[in-house]
């Protein structure tokens, strides 16, 4: 291997050839490593590994000059999508991929390979071959790409012996944006506003690690005060969510009571983060060098009242949850995740910590202000929907306790600071920030003009959508919104 990178912040980035690529690929074979990502670029394919038992991170990038890499995913299924997602878009080709399917490119883009240094013409689209399943009395359901609620577009397609699924198998990629060919030579604040657009969900863990990986790459330290306002957001932006979720689970076990009642809590999540923020996703809220607003006046008084009253009012939900033995029928044993595949994905969020696994990116490899805040990590064996929902408890629980140590410990000062200007040198940065879904992991080169050369944002539905498929099996058919909905998988977040 090549020294380290020196651009590369704050992790180190190496150059390495074949040899050396394969190596890493045994080593997550062998779990001594997980996968944190795997792009592309026009002659370059990256990987970014995780050491969990030392909590280390390092990029390998592997240079491509013939157009073809060692596959990874010959001996690590979770690199499958991503390898097959660098071949649709840059046309550089895994050798050995056991898969050679397309997987975002629906034959409908126009050209082939279009962030590829010479991009080609658009093939004939192909009909794509769903995997076969062999045994007796087997019938085929397909779901979507449209579906009956409003919902982003995805075809599901199950294989199933009477309402047993033998085998499910999803295709994405119907709302692929192109999003980092849009992110290549904007500027800052242009990348800050489509990473914030990702997934409409998550515009503030997306807003946090777009801006961090920028802040790295510049060595730049933005006001303490901004990190406070930041963390602030992600825990209101976690309750939206978690209470969306909660409630969602609960709609698909025919337990309509609790929809309504998270639905309420959801709904004032969202009005206290407009009068604090000016905005109910707070969209565009957080930018490189900070962010672009302050908590409005009375915004204390109005978050703590809010924390209150939200712990009082979600207390008699979790009890109603806890004693209702019908809708425990449906949650408990259904969907389970095992803790080793939970583990082989490095699968991230409630859903991972549902099955053992024990990974918050807000404590390893950890971000301020949370090393300065009283939280614990819930982690749970049984990897069931009911498991992934006592998770998404825990952590309610703990973001509404978390509001109030912010606001205690928020540091007076400026929110916002100008970002140094650029050296006339091309500067590298990335950073992984916890998401109500699972960790996020953005990787970005800036140009000596301050423009984006190449940035790549991995949403933590990239390891969990496989793993859908895998939980579903066994069940029965009537089990699949639930099973899905207690995943919560980002379309969008996948499609780019």
């Amino acid at each position: 291997m090549n020294a380290p990178t020196p651009t590369s912040r704050p992790w180190p980035r190496r150059a390495v050839d074949k040899d050396a690529w394969r190596a890493a690929g045994e080593l997550l074979a062998a779990g001594d490593r997980s996968l944190l990502g795997l792009w592309g670029e026009a002659a370059t394919v990256h990987l970014a590994l995780f050491d969990e038992a030392s909590g280390g991170i390092e990029i390998l990038s592997l240079d491509c000059p013939d157009g073809k890499f060692p596959s990874i995913g010959r001996v690590h299924p979770p690199a499958l999508k991503p390898e097959r997602t660098i071949r649709d878009l840059f046309g550089l080709e895994p050798v050995g991929l056991p898969d050679t399917r397309p997987w975002l490119d629906h034959g409908r883009w126009g050209v082939a390979h279009p962030l590829a240094a010479h991009p080609g013409p658009q093939p004939e689209p192909l009909i794509y071959q769903f995997l076969p399943s062999e045994g007796e009395s087997l019938h085929q359901i397909p779901v979507g790409p449209v579906h009956a609620g409003i919902i982003e577009p995805g075809h599901f397609r199950f294989t199933a012996n009477g309402e047993t699924v033998v085998r499910l198998e999803e295709r994405l990629g119907y709302v692929h944006k192109g999003i980092e060919g849009l992110l290549a030579g904007a500027d800052l604040e242009r990348g800050a506003k489509l990473a914030g657009r990702i997934s409409g969900d998550s515009v503030v863990a997306y807003g946090i690690a777009f801006a961090s990986a920028v802040e790295e790459a510049l060595g730049f330290e933005p006001p303490e005060r901004a990190v406070w306002l930041r963390a602030l957001m992600a825990e209101l932006e976690r309750l939206a969510n978690h209470f969306g979720d909660i409630g969602g689970i609960c709609n698909d076990a025919s337990f309509a009571i609790m929809l309504a009642h998270c639905g309420v809590l959801r709904e004032r999540t969202l009005r206290v983060a407009e009068a604090c923020f000016g905005h109910r996703l707070m969209r565009d809220k957080i930018v490189p060098g900070g962010v672009t607003a302050d908590l409005a006046d009375g915004a204390d008084a109005k978050l703590r009242a809010f924390a209150a009253e939200a712990s009082r009012r979600f207390s008699w939900l979790v009890s109603l949850y806890d004693h209702t033995t019908s809708l425990l029928d449906r949650t408990v044993g259904a969907g389970v995740l095992r803790p080793a595949e939970a583990r082989l994905y490095a699968c991230g969020g409630p859903v991972g910590r549902a099955s053992g696994r024990t990974f918050d990116a807000r404590r390893v490899p950890g971000y301020a202000p949370y090393d300065r805040l009283r939280w614990k990590i819930p982690v749970l064996q049984d990897g069931d929907v009911n498991a992934r929902i006592l998770i998404r408890i825990r952590e309610v629980e703990q973001s509404l306790a978390l509001i109030g140590q912010i606001l205690a410990g928020m540091p007076a000062g400026p929110f916002r600071a100008d970002l140094p200007t650029p050296s006339g040198e091309a500067v590298e940065g990335a950073a992984l920030v916890e998401g109500f879904r699972g960790d996020i992991l953005v990787w970005l080169r800036i140009g000596g003009d301050g423009k984006i050369v190449r940035c790549h944002l991995r949403d933590p539905s990239w390891f969990q959508w496989p793993l859908l498929e895998s939980v579903i099996e066994g069940n029965i058919v009537a089990d699949f919104p639930l099973c899905n909905k207690s995943f919560n998988c980002s379309y969008s977040g996948h499609d780019l």
